[in-house]
């Protein structure tokens, strides 16, 4: 799952709970020291097949009052279309509050995260090879104008996604379409019409699959596998104000500046096991002040109490932890942050490994206002800590650290001495913008030139866009990636895939394709291992991405904020349980 233009910015910087914060100085001199470590997320998530609504009530927990989240330095989803939610900020959100799909996860009393039905009955019946997945539809779900959810419209949904030239970012375009069998060339219901592999019968839906994919149950919890309507649901008018089968409906929502929900009139707690509707409104506010919202944090006023925030701010960790309590959160999650190299350009791989090298990793975290060893830690591999089947290897035999003599050498014996790298970085923003100045000096003392272009709009938009005049000047990008499941094929796929959206190496050989296909054919206990392999063969023969971070993630809320907790499955807060104490 991606995260923010603002992570994307400066790789291994920009403190973010999806996509985004910061805080810190040039040289780091401000970061406040910390007794905390790096936290590794868990493998999995356990299944409750059986679980049925309401959910369970969270301790202390209170009806009315408004919840205001602030987001740092991230402009926030640019549309709200089920269809194309594939970033961490954007799918907590509507995943948690206002779209239902056919599964979900929830926070038992143990406080981990389980997977559990939501708009179906049960978390699916395949058949004995997961080539065929049957759910149930619950009949008692409702749209927030009173209208019954049928299956027709969740068949609909899930035809949507196929449309690549609507939904380009969409997670159908990896998951749909690599998995579901709608035919060569499907392109959605608009396009195509009907999806033969994608039956209704009652309040059954059968979904067959082009091959074994025991994971529908995990892929059934993003709301692009939920239900849209049969009118009225067109690009891009849908996005703005999609209609909620949530707790909460839009009231509002304006593109990089807010989003406010209200609550929805016809959500039944009883047909749902995995949310609550606690608060009377939310208010999101986008691409907020750093500095700004530690200080409402720590203030203790009015606004500051029933105020969360979904990143903090290195320079003021200390004092955070001291006035928040048990609402500071330190999240671990499944994610990774990259440096990537443009494999069409930068053929040698002693030149993607110099650039390795120059990456001077210390000092670009405490410039971003990261607290080193807590919230980032240097990376190797592409699949996360905590991953099933990851490997435990160095693409060049140690781990990269900033060298840049050995840069140099290596510059040298590729005959590219001074070899020029051209990228982009948020220019903002103080923090994204000193950590991209210290990524440059690290460059040059590795013996490159590095030529930066200010770039305030989403990354991944600029990346995907081969006509872009500014994208064909660059060379080396980046990309930050949560697992959207505990399964490396959530991981390696949509990063090295040739013409994967973010794939933004352009990596691009046939035979880690066909393996990547391979792999899913394997049997069941054989498929950890054999990413783990793959994870090596690419970082060791070809390298054509750089890891760079593992993350960590700092939250805070305000002292009337209740049920304050993470959502180690979204890489995220848990907004389901939040409450304001009465």
């Amino acid at each position: 799952m991606k995260r923010s233009k603002s992570l994307a910015a400066v790789a291994c910087v920009a403190l973010v709970s999806t996509l985004a914060a910061c805080g810190g100085d040039d040289d780091g001199g401000n970061n406040e020291s910390s007794d905390r470590n790096f936290q590794e997320a868990g493998s999995g998530f356990g299944k409750v097949p059986d679980a049925t609504g309401p959910a369970p009530e969270v301790e202390g927990a209170a009806t009315g009052g408004d919840i205001t989240v602030l987001i740092p330095s991230d402009i926030g989803p640019q549309d709200l279309d089920p269809a194309n939610g594939w970033s961490v900020l954007g799918n907590s959100i509507q995943q948690a509050l206002t779209n239902r799909s056919l599964t979900q996860y929830r926070r038992n009393a143990d406080g981990d995260m389980e997977l559990v039905p939501d708009l179906a009955t049960d978390l699916g019946r395949p058949n004995d090879d997961f080539t065929e997945w049957t759910f149930t539809l619950r009949d008692d779900v409702k749209w927030e104008t009173g209208d019954p959810v049928t299956a027709e419209e969740l068949k609909y949904g899930i035809e949507r996604t196929f449309d690549s030239e609507t939904f380009t970012g969409g997670p159908g375009q990896v998951y749909s379409v690599e998995n579901i069998d709608c035919g060569e060339g499907y392109a959605g219901p608009t396009k195509s019409g009907d999806c033969p592999g994608i039956t209704v019968d009652g309040q059954d839906i059968t979904i067959k699959m082009t091959q074994p994919f025991p994971d529908m149950d995990f892929w059934g919890a993003f709301m692009a596998m939920g239900p849209i309507p049969l009118e009225n649901s067109e690009f891009p008018a849908y996005g703005r104000k999609p209609l909620s089968t949530g707790p909460y409906m839009i009231e509002e929502f304006r593109p990089s500046e807010s989003l406010t929900l209200v609550k929805n009139p016809n959500w039944d707690p009883a047909t749902d096991p995995a949310r609550h509707q606690y608060a009377d409104s939310w208010t999101f506010k986008f691409d907020q002040d750093q500095e700004k919202v530690d200080q409402i944090l720590m203030s203790d006023s009015a606004e500051g109490q029933t105020t969360v925030s979904n990143g903090l701010g290195a320079t003021n960790v200390t004092k955070l932890e001291q006035a928040l309590g048990d609402n500071f959160i330190q999240q671990t999650g499944q994610c990774v942050s990259y440096k990537n190299p443009d494999y069409t350009q930068i053929t040698d791989m002693d030149v993607r490994k110099a650039i390795a090298y120059s990456y001077d990793f210390d000092n670009i975290v405490l410039a971003g206002g990261q607290v080193p060893g807590v919230t980032r830690i240097p990376a190797s591999t592409i699949m996360p800590p905590g991953m099933s089947g990851r490997k435990e290897y160095f693409p060049d035999g140690e781990q990269f650290t900033f060298q840049p003599e050995k840069a140099k050498e290596l510059l040298a014996k590729a005959g590219a001495e001074g070899y020029k790298l051209t990228m982009i970085y948020d220019d903002s923003d103080a923090e994204l913008k000193a950590a991209a100045e210290q990524e440059k000096k690290g460059y040059e003392a590795g013996g490159f030139t590095v030529e930066m272009i200010p770039f305030q709009e989403d990354y991944y938009d600029l990346y995907d866009d081969a006509d872009s005049p500014i994208n064909k000047k660059l060379n080396l990008r980046n990309s930050n990636w949560c697992s959207d499941w505990p399964s490396a094929s959530t991981m390696i796929p949509p990063l090295v895939v040739t013409g994967q959206r973010y794939n933004t190496s352009y990596f691009s050989e046939q035979e880690i394709d066909d393996r990547i296909k391979e792999i899913p054919t394997l049997p069941q206990d054989e498929q950890p291992a054999a990413w783990g392999d793959l994870d090596e063969q690419i970082g060791t023969e070809f390298f054509p991405l750089i890891p760079v971070s593992y993350r960590n993630d700092l939250y805070g809320a305000g002292s009337k904020i209740g049920g304050f907790t993470g959502d180690a499955a979204m890489s995220a807060i848990n907004y389901k349980d939040l409450f304001v104490t009465q």
